[in-house]
């Protein structure tokens, strides 16, 4: 087997039983897969949940909670107590573990970006298995929408890794809803994520867990952006994660079109969207397929308010994202300056920034 860089991201659903109870055994199956990958000599990277779905077992609370700083109280008791059963577990197989805990800042920050690579980087190199979670005692997003499908892309992103594995408790992603209705199929691999499989996509998670399928086609888009495959599998399977590597077909395969992206524009993937751009035909097929810069000759209209510096989304005309990238211009300077040369920005503005908009090294695609 060739080495190669993994990250396994593991779903409440998984983890706690019917019960609200850590799995133990299931949990005990798992870390040893990931722990005989790493003696293998990969590079296995964990990305969990449970700490809420934890905490609301020590603190005898069965249902989810509506207060957002009562669920950061609840992840504040659960972490400890997953991070011990973690511990506990991959002892067993003489794997060393350390936990990383991250927000939606450590990674649009450029250079806390760059620090938390650094870090993951050196406990591979040391043999570790990091154990990520996001930090929700302090993060608000992660509780309301279910962020750790896309925390694992992201960490996935961020390492540059070859394969990205999501597992819950379902087969993958179906042509419907498997609950409501028994026709439907299990989609075995996924070449470009469309309107449609969005659409197929939705629906609550569980009383353990905040996320559903949804989450998981956004975390698909991040991995493949980037260049790096995605399968969602059911995580209740026996050897799972190592017959997904050995390259048995399991669950719902997502594959990347492209090689993997330079180190920077992945960076492109963490950055909160400040606004948005339509463009036209031509500026798209420019952008998608000629791998060009966005001039302003090509904007037709411009959501948001955003400055200099600030990550917007490309859209074309069926309001697709096709790019996203950084901004040379405010959003009031492009509504001026939209539809013109760029020879003309100088006469329009009184000055000019540069001839593009956006430039293509400050632009990744979004497949």
């Amino acid at each position: 087997m060739t080495k190669k860089c993994i990250v396994v991201k593991l779903g409440s659903n998984i983890l706690i039983n019917e019960e609200g109870r850590l799995n133990e055994e299931r949990i005990n199956k798992l870390a040893k897969e990931l722990a005989d990958l790493r003696h293998q000599g990969n590079d296995m990277i964990l990305v969990t949940s449970g700490a809420i779905g934890v905490g609301m077992r020590k603190l005898k609370l069965f249902k989810n909670q509506k207060s957002i700083p009562l669920n950061q109280a609840i992840a504040a008791v659960g972490q400890g107590l997953l991070m011990r059963a973690y511990e506990d577990i991959f002892a067993r197989y003489d794997q060393v573990i350390a936990q990383i805990l991250l927000t939606r800042e450590d990674f649009e920050a450029r250079n806390r970006y760059l620090n938390a690579r650094h870090t993951i980087s050196t406990l591979l190199g040391l043999g570790v298995i990091p154990v990520i979670n996001e930090n929700d005692t302090v993060a608000v997003e992660e509780i309301k929408f279910g962020d750790n499908d896309n925390l694992s892309a992201l960490v996935a992103s961020l390492v540059g890794a070859d394969l990205l594995i999501n597992l819950s408790d379902t087969e993958g992603l179906y042509t419907g809803d498997p609950k409501c209705d028994e026709n439907v199929s299990l989609i075995a691999q996924v070449d470009r994520l469309t309107p449609e499989l969005e659409e197929i996509a939705g629906g609550a998670g569980s009383e353990v867990g905040s996320g559903g399928m949804i989450t998981k086609l956004q975390a698909a888009r991040t991995s493949t952006s980037s260049g790096i495959d995605m399968v969602i599998a059911n995580g209740t399977k026996d050897n799972v994660i190592m017959r997904i590597v050995e390259g048995e077909r399991i669950g719902t395969l997502f594959k990347s079109p492209i090689d993997k992206v330079e180190s920077r524009k992945r960076w492109l993937f963490a950055l909160s969207l400040m606004g948005k751009i339509e463009v036209d035909k031509g500026a798209e097929e420019a952008i998608s397929k000629r791998g060009k810069s966005l001039l302003a000759s090509g904007i037709v209209a411009v959501g948001g308010t955003f400055k200099v510096g600030d990550a917007v989304l490309l859209v074309n005309k069926q309001d697709r994202g096709i790019a996203r990238g950084l901004i040379n211009y405010s959003s009031e300077e492009i509504e001026k300056i939209k539809g013109h040369k760029s020879s003309e920005i100088e006469d329009i503005l009184g000055y000019k920034y540069f001839d593009e908009v956006i430039h293509r090294d400050n632009m990744v695609l979004s497949l």
